[in-house]
């Protein structure tokens, strides 16, 4: 029935992009089909209990549940299908109290199930071109806050991983001082950061713009390198 509709609707939209030959009822109609076509499929790529039990095993993934590591099954999914930029997230991450217990459960949630995904790549001939980054907006003070379980925001210093799409495997690059309060050695900048990702999706960070009143705005401001000891 919604097919049918949807084909009685585009039949009518045509014959006015006919008449007028307006671009935009072209585009309304490609958006319908696109919906159309994502509702369609998504029953199927949310059937996760059609995957073999070492995949779901090796994710601790459970159909039917809401969890870290189904999204992560589901990231797979979504990229063997084609869709070109996958998001997830995991919450609940501000310890500025309670830190020993809720991370422990923050690290048991997630670390099994993010491995498993880039095992999961690899093993699936996808890893080369997928490009896996796993982050935050920033980490955590070494020193103590509210107490002796807690801990503030601290931009300074924080670890991001990276795998697959380009990026050098094996290496961790940079240090901090002996507290971890400051980075020492080999620096990356949050705007290096986007310079290097741009560059691993084949963009150049210099040319990527917008225009807004009246300059030329860039993800990585007015700096940014590409850090080459990133990139295999």
């Amino acid at each position: 029935m919604q097919r049918d509709s949807l084909d009685t609707i585009n039949h009518l939209n045509q014959k006015h992009l006919d008449l007028v030959g307006d671009p935009e009822i072209a585009t309304r109609i490609n958006s319908y089909e696109m919906a159309y076509r994502m509702q369609s499929s998504a029953p199927e790529l949310m059937d996760i209990s059609k995957e073999p039990k070492h995949i779901l095993d090796l994710y601790g993934a459970e159909p039917g549940k809401s969890s870290f590591a189904n999204n992560c099954l589901l990231a797979r999914r979504l990229v063997q299908r084609g869709v070109r930029f996958v998001q997830l997230f995991h919450e609940a991450w501000d310890q500025h109290g309670n830190l020993v217990n809720d991370l422990k459960k923050n690290c048991h949630d997630t670390d099994r199930a993010c491995a498993a995904l880039v095992k999961d790549l690899k093993q699936q001939g996808m890893l080369k071109d997928t490009l896996v980054v796993w982050g935050g907006e920033f980490g955590r003070t070494p020193m103590v806050q509210g107490g002796d379980d807690g801990r503030d925001h601290h931009p300074n210093c924080f670890t991001m991983w990276l795998a697959g799409g380009g990026i050098k495997a094996g290496i961790t690059l940079g240090e901090s001082d002996e507290f971890g309060f400051n980075a020492t050695r080999d620096r990356v900048h949050v705007h290096d950061l986007h310079a290097t990702l741009l560059n691993l999706l084949g963009f150049d960070h210099t040319k990527l713009t917008y225009r807004f009143q009246g300059r030329d705005f860039r993800l990585t401001d007015v700096s940014g390198e590409v850090v080459d000891k990133l990139i295999a």
